[in-house]
């Protein structure tokens, strides 16, 4: 009999399932809330929207909402001298509590250059709510070819990106993706970290 799955919440428990979850990701348009994309599960339900710099006015700046379009992370680029002769960007992760106050969830690291190589590594650090260590995450494999995973600090598989063959023969653009994210892992913290990877390789949620 298997063991009950490790949760590992980031932004909240709720968004942690005890079994493997595959979910859909669909592109808007630009026009639609500064483009950005659409999270649906089996049941065509929508479980999460993120919206483009568009929307915020703001280059660098991205929203990640619930279902019912309440807000649950807010995504800044770093930016600033310091930012500019670092040869990693950085991405910062806020969640809000229930005054709306912010507080830093998750760190992701740009390479200098990623669209010019897919072998360039992009690290991801978080502070989850269940413990006060740290934990890292890398991105495995090259997110425009929609084959890429999130990968533990020690080597577990957390969520994988990838296109149905069937979709593939039928569409040449990568409009339409699934997500597959493990047993007891964040989903919103999942989708904050697509979110980054969309923009960081000039996809939807660009202006």
């Amino acid at each position: 009999m298997a063991g009950k799955a490790n949760t590992m919440p980031v932004i909240s428990k709720l968004y942690c399932s005890s079994s493997q979850v595959v979910l859909a990701v669909r592109r808007r348009p630009h026009v639609v809330n500064g483009g950005g994309f659409v999270v649906t599960d089996c049941s065509q339900m929508v479980v999460f929207r993120v919206d483009g710099c568009g929307v915020l006015g703001t280059k660098g700046e991205l929203v990640l909402r619930d279902g019912n379009g309440d807000a649950l992370l807010l995504i800044r680029r770093k930016g600033g001298m310091v930012e500019a002769l670092s040869i990693h960007k950085k991405w910062k992760g806020y969640s809000f509590d229930y005054e709306g106050s912010q507080k830093l969830v998750f760190t992701l690291k740009e390479p200098a250059r990623p669209c010019l190589s897919n072998n360039n590594a992009i690290r991801i650090s978080t502070e989850p709510k269940s413990s006060s260590k740290q934990c890292e995450y890398e991105i495995n494999g090259y997110f425009p070819d929609r084959k890429c995973s999130i990968i533990d600090s020690t080597g577990n598989l957390v969520a994988q990106v990838g296109v149905k063959k069937e979709v593939e023969e039928l569409m040449a653009s990568k409009d339409v993706y699934q997500v597959v994210v493990k047993p007891g892992v964040d989903q919103a913290f999942v989708f904050g970290v697509i979110a980054v990877l969309d923009y960081i390789y000039g996809e939807s949620t660009r202006c």
